[in-house]
């Protein structure tokens, strides 16, 4: 596998991690460096984490999580998705993603955004691809595309301060609804 190609592949993984990242720069209400980074890490770590898990147990743990991994990744997503349109209804609260960061919000997300590596990283199994390098590769990607994400959100948070947690909790929900929909069409 070719820079190009790996490059590509970390893109396409990336993507639901930066829409994610998106919709938690569309409740911030100050701008700075901390957040975006905070959650370009989380979203990094866990992308470059879940290929060399997939790599590292290959087939067997690939077999049985591929069954149910849709549903995991469709449920965390629906709720916290849900809590954020909720949040969103409520004027007198910021957005759920602007009270913090903390890791029991964040992991939920990171782990929902890169379940679909997990496979990823069998499949480098089988075409002898040197893990180490492909791994930290794909996490700078998605920490790059997170972080600039929480930006793109901020700026789009900032013209619609109170549609910002409903349109972010709508589009963790259609994140989980298009990770479902792929596995039944």
């Amino acid at each position: 596998m070719g820079i190009l190609e790996l490059f590509l592949l970390a893109v396409g993984l990336s993507m639901d991690a930066f829409a994610v990242a998106v919709s938690i720069g569309l409740t911030m209400t100050k701008s700075g460096v901390k957040k975006p980074l905070i959650v370009g890490l989380y979203f990094g770590v866990f992308q470059g984490l879940m290929p060399l898990i997939g790599y590292l147990v290959a087939i067997q743990f690939a077999g049985r999580i591929e069954d149910f991994s849709h549903w995991i990744a469709f449920a965390l997503l629906v709720f916290l998705g849900g809590k954020m349109i909720i949040g969103g209804f409520k004027t007198d609260e910021p957005g759920p993603e602007e009270a913090s960061l903390t890791p029991g919000r964040m992991l939920p997300l990171a782990v929902a955004t890169s379940i679909d590596a997990m496979a990823v990283g069998v499949s480098l199994a089988f075409l002898y691809v040197s893990i180490i390098p492909a791994v930290g590769f794909i996490g700078i990607v998605t920490f790059v595309i997170s972080a600039a994400g929480v930006y793109v959100g901020k700026i789009v948070g900032a013209k619609f301060k109170s549609k910002a947690a409903f349109v972010g909790g709508a589009i963790l929900v259609l994140i989980g609804l298009r990770i479902l929909a792929e596995y039944i069409f």
